[in-house]
């Protein structure tokens, strides 16, 4: 039975379609295809923020996720990698990206490979992975692969890329460097069942009649 290792994504656009959106399954299946190289399969859980924001707002408001909103919880935190992908707004990521990664817990993404993507209109924003997104999750103890993917409007030509653009490149850098830590994480192998009894404990006497 192949090995099988589970990868999250997150993407933050707030248009449909959105070139965030794009930019995150490009570097999903560049992923997924590594992976498949390396003779591992690859479980994909996109979290699409878009679809979570009044559940977010929410969460920020009274501290408990919905129903949805916790399974998405449980795909990013209990992967063996995540892709987080957000449009810059103002210099840094979008206030929706931010909130979501807000409500986790600081110690939930410890150890957590991830690789960061950002969209733009121009290629002033590109800094923003690492003056922004970078910072961010180093604060959470997440492990963020050297490359990052950074892709601006003139990035996308009609048929998909422009011609001049590096931008295949740069995602199967950052794709392969994310496989190569996803490969050895057992993050989704320690997943633990709330509602399982410790390991030992026996019911039998454990109440006595009154």
């Amino acid at each position: 039975m192949p090995d099988v290792k589970m990868i999250a994504v997150i993407t933050a656009g707030l248009s449909q379609p959105s070139s965030t959106r794009l930019l995150a399954d490009r570097l999903t299946e560049a992923t997924v295809n590594d992976l498949r190289e390396r003779g591992i399969e690859a479980e994909v859980r996109v979290v699409e923020l878009r679809d979570l924001a009044q559940d977010v707002t929410n969460n920020l408001l009274t501290g408990f996720p919905s129903a949805k909103l916790d399974e998405a919880i449980t795909a990013v935190t209990g992967a063996d990698a995540l892709i987080a992908v957000t449009p810059i707004f103002t210099t840094s990521y979008s206030g929706l990206f931010k909130s979501f990664i807000d409500i986790l817990d600081p110690q939930s993404l410890t150890d957590l490979p991830v690789l960061l993507g950002a969209t733009g209109g121009t290629d002033r924003h590109s800094l923003a992975i690492d003056y922004a997104m970078r910072p961010l999750f180093s604060y959470l103890h997440a492990v963020a692969v050297p490359t990052g993917v950074y892709a601006a409007s003139a990035d996308w030509g009609s048929g998909g890329d422009s011609a001049s653009s590096t931008l295949p490149a740069r995602i199967a850098r950052a794709a392969a460097e994310l496989a190569a830590l996803a490969a050895v994480s057992d993050r989704s192998d320690q997943i633990v069942d709330p509602f399982a009894l410790p390991e030992g404990f026996s019911p039998v006497g454990s109440f006595s009649a009154q």
